[in-house]
Formats: structure tokens, C-alpha cells, sequence
């Protein structure tokens, strides 16, 4: 039996992570991985992406078992060259987990109110997007108040969130 140095042993510790850890750093990005094969073909191209891994979610979307499930852990393994953290902050907006986007819904939230009480919104929204169809938007609003009174579901009113979402993602003609 050989006396070891204690400093001799810490030099053959193995360094990094322990091995759990990597296994749980693996299923974490597989898990990422798997939300992206879940996402829309719209949402999945606003996602900051390297291209081997965009077309690996692609072709993850088309395929069924087994292979999907090979193809999720392919995903993961390119995930591991990769920063996680821009992909999973798009996937909380789309998610509505992050704070910006919560704030989001509620100034949209506030903006149907408003519209519900006044409808000189309407031209405050002409200004701002010259785009929007205006006449919609004052059915709804009538759709909506009836709904209300009559105290029926209201679809108008998540119609018109709906819409005032639309027009918040789309770019101003400034």
C-alpha cells in the first residue's frame, strides 16, 4: 500500500460538473428542445436559431415514435453548442410567462376597456396604424356592450382583444 499526498489526490479529482448534473443539463435542453418541435411553423422562425438546428426541428415535426424521439435527443445534443437562454426567453413571450409580455396583455386589456367606454379610441387607433380595419373594431364594440347587457359569453370581447393584438404585432406605418 502506497501513502498518497492529499494535494496528489485532488489533482486526479475530475473536474467540471458531476455526471448527474449533465444528465439533468441534457434533459432540460431535450425538454427545450421538445417545446421548439411543438411550436407553430410562424412562431418556431421568429426563434433566434442556428440553421442546423432549425432545420432538425423541422424535420422532428414531421416524424412519429421512435424516430422522434431519436430526433429529440439529436436536438438536445445541438442545443449543448448552443446559449439556451434567447430561445427560452421567446418561448416565455410566446408562453405569456415574461414579464414583458404580461405587461403586453395588459396594456392591450386596458386599450379594450377603453374602447368599451369611448369609442374616439377607435381614431387614436387609425392614427397609430392606419392599417386597422376600424369598422370591425365598431361592430365588436357594439357586439360586445349588447353581450354585456345581456349578460351572453363574450365573444366580441375576446374578439376584439384579439384584434388589438393583431395590430400591436404588426409593424406601424410611421
Amino acid at each position: 500500500m502506497t501513502d498518497h499526498d492529499p494535494i496528489e489526490l485532488e489533482d486526479e479529482l475530475p473536474e467540471g460538473p458531476s455526471k448527474t448534473r449533465r444528465k439533468k443539463d441534457s434533459d432540460a435542453l431535450q425538454r427545450l428542445g421538445a417545446e421548439l418541435v411543438a411550436l407553430s411553423a410562424d412562431r418556431l422562425k421568429k426563434v433566434p436559431l442556428p440553421e442546423n438546428l432549425r432545420d432538425a426541428v423541422r424535420a422532428c415535426q414531421r416524424f412519429k415514435m421512435e424516430a422522434r424521439r431519436r430526433q429529440l435527443q439529436y436536438i438536445g445534443k445541438l442545443m449543448r453548442n448552443i446559449d439556451p437562454e434567447p430561445i427560452q426567453a421567446m418561448l416565455d413571450v410566446f408562453n405569456g410567462v415574461s414579464a414583458e409580455e404580461i405587461a403586453r396583455q395588459h396594456r392591450l386589456e386596458r386599450q379594450r376597456e377603453r374602447l368599451l367606454e369611448d369609442e374616439s379610441v377607435l381614431f387614436e387607433l387609425a392614427e397609430r396604424h392606419p392599417g386597422a380595419d376600424l369598422q370591425r373594431l365598431r361592430v365588436l364594440r357594439r357586439n360586445a356592450l349588447k353581450e354585456r347587457e345581456t349578460q351572453k359569453p363574450p365573444r366580441a370581447y375576446r374578439e376584439i382583444f384579439r384584434i388589438l393584438r393583431e395590430i400591436d404585432e404588426s409593424p406601424t406605418n410611421d
